[in-house]
């Protein structure tokens, strides 16, 4: 499965655009913008599943960093400042990672 199986690859690029300033990445206007915000549950978790890398059940800090590259290849980095923000806005149990549901619960809330 692959990301645009379940997104436009117009939307995803049009996503990745808005946010290539450093320090630009918006979590919430992101998933707008890809139209992540606007799917199901069930493929709300595809998509988790996808970024999930090392298929641990979690996206780390070390997999977040690279998270507009899961979309589109050339992208760049998050930086310190927008991964660690990223995390703590998700991280509802404070572990330092995101698990599925609160994934789910970042999207569509």
């Amino acid at each position: 499965m692959s990301l645009t199986s379940i997104l436009s690859a117009e939307a995803i690029e049009n996503a990745v655009k808005d946010c290539q300033a450093p320090d630009s990445f918006c979590y919430k206007k992101f998933f707008q913008l890809c139209g992540l915000s606007s799917k199901t549950p069930q493929e709300v978790k595809d998509v988790f599943q996808i970024l999930d890398e090392d298929n641990s059940g979690f996206i780390e800090e070390s997999e977040l960093k690279y998270f507009l590259q899961r979309f589109v290849s050339g992208a760049r980095t998050l930086t310190e400042a927008e991964t660690k923000s990223f995390i703590s806005a998700a991280d509802d149990d404070s572990d330092g990672k995101i698990g599925a549901e609160e994934f789910q619960t970042m999207v569509l809330s």
